[in-house]
């Protein structure tokens, strides 16, 4: 049997365990860049400081599929590279991810701005269909499987040939890849932020939050075909959701307007729902909307905050909180844990010397806590203590 053959049948069935609690801060430190492009390491400055120097127009901030994105996180890559090895260069590029279009997608930004040649691991689990891992020609590799990180990196280093060493760095996204796989343990991350909206959406509504209702039109414009209304912001749709549920529209009335082309984006909808709002006798509605209207208005990208600060402490009470007793089907349900396998990645990078940068597409507001909710004891997401789950993977390694 080769070597291959036997990494594969390693990984047919994995037997998932508990490898210890850690947070993500012991393998990575502060090397932390949320979505405000404010990174957590106060040596590395952020967007708002060093846009100009990044070479962008504005201050504005890039989704994360914008070359406007890829060029401020290679920037800060160089950053994060020089203090560790000053005056060495980068000559390649790895990328660890969940989602085959949109990290491809970020990972091609990353090599069009900066020139490094690079690979990609993404991986999505699904234990239903036999182990897959598949080189793609555009340096993309794909895997059904998180322990197929082990072939990948044994794959770079033997067959092609690549000295990962000091002048590689690595972008390690953590939404569902170090943090609650994909198709592993990801549920929990959903869940966290449906309840997070579901909270707020029925504290202002109070006796009138219909869940059935809410849930309904939460779940049919969460879906790709609505994203030319919703940006695929959930800010936006939460909002949305809030509109329909305190009655101001239906749901199968906004579906026939967005398929007739009468509500053509989100900026119409909320302009729609200011003109109603004003004839409005609901005071706490009003003073929500207002609120977001108003950071709309100004541009920014998570204009409803009292909902992602919510669903952060959604996120944070579902880390950590199972005994290391229960039985791992339960665990992974309920619990956001720490990817084994990809920890274990990260360790090797460390142990070769090599510079990392973990990335978010999650809003700060809900990824870090507040002033006073870090007084009583809360901690930013990579920072929060969580079980460890994966595949010990460390003898399969190059």
């Amino acid at each position: 049997m080769t070597e291959y053959s036997r990494v594969k049948a390693f990984l047919e069935t994995p037997a998932l365990e508990v490898l210890g609690r850690g947070t993500l801060s012991e393998f990575l430190g502060d090397m932390v860049v949320y979505r405000r492009l404010e990174p957590m390491d106060p040596r590395l400055p952020s967007l708002r400081k060093a846009w100009k120097e990044m070479g962008l127009p504005d201050s504005r901030l890039p989704r994360k599929h914008e070359q406007a994105y890829a060029q401020a996180v290679a920037w800060l890559l160089r950053r994060a590279h020089d203090l560790e090895w000053p005056q060495r260069p980068i000559r390649q590029l790895l990328y660890l991810g969940d989602t085959a279009l949109l990290d491809s997608t970020a990972f091609h930004n990353l090599q069009e701005v900066s020139g490094w040649p690079g690979r990609a691991f993404i991986a999505t689990e699904r234990l239903d269909a036999p182990t897959e891992i598949k080189h793609r020609e555009d340096g993309v590799t794909l895997s059904n499987r998180w322990g197929g990180i082990a072939e990948w990196l044994r794959w770079l280093v033997e067959d092609q040939k690549l000295r990962l060493d000091e002048d590689t760095v690595v972008v390690v996204d953590i939404d569902k890849t170090a943090l609650g796989g994909r198709g592993r343990n990801s549920t929990p991350i959903d869940e966290a932020r449906m309840e997070g909206v579901e909270r707020i959406v029925a504290n202002v509504l109070g006796s009138r939050f219909n869940r059935d209702v809410f849930q309904a039109a939460y779940r049919e414009l969460n879906q790709v075909q609505y994203h030319s209304f919703t940006a695929d912001n959930q800010d936006y749709l939460a909002y949305v959701c809030l509109i329909i549920g305190a009655g101001l529209c239906t749901l199968e009335e906004l579906k026939e307007d967005i398929r007739q082309g009468h509500m053509v984006d989100f900026a119409q909808f909320i302009r729609w729902a200011d003109a109603k709002l004003c004839r409005s006798g609901d005071p706490g509605l009003t003073d929500i909307h207002r609120a977001v209207y108003a950071r709309f208005l100004s541009g920014d990208p998570t204009p409803f905050k009292a909902f992602r600060r919510q669903e952060y402490l959604s996120t944070v009470a579902r880390m950590g909180h199972l005994p290391d007793d229960v039985p791992m089907e339960r665990r992974l349900r309920e619990e956001i844990c720490l990817t084994g396998e990809v920890m274990a990645a990260i360790q090797w990078f460390r142990s070769r010397g090599i510079t990392m940068l973990a990335l978010s597409d999650k809003p700060d507001e809900a990824s870090v806590p507040t002033r006073e909710q870090e007084a009583d004891g809360f901690h930013p997401l990579h920072r929060t203590v969580t079980h460890i789950v994966g595949q010990p993977i460390q003898e399969w390694l190059p």
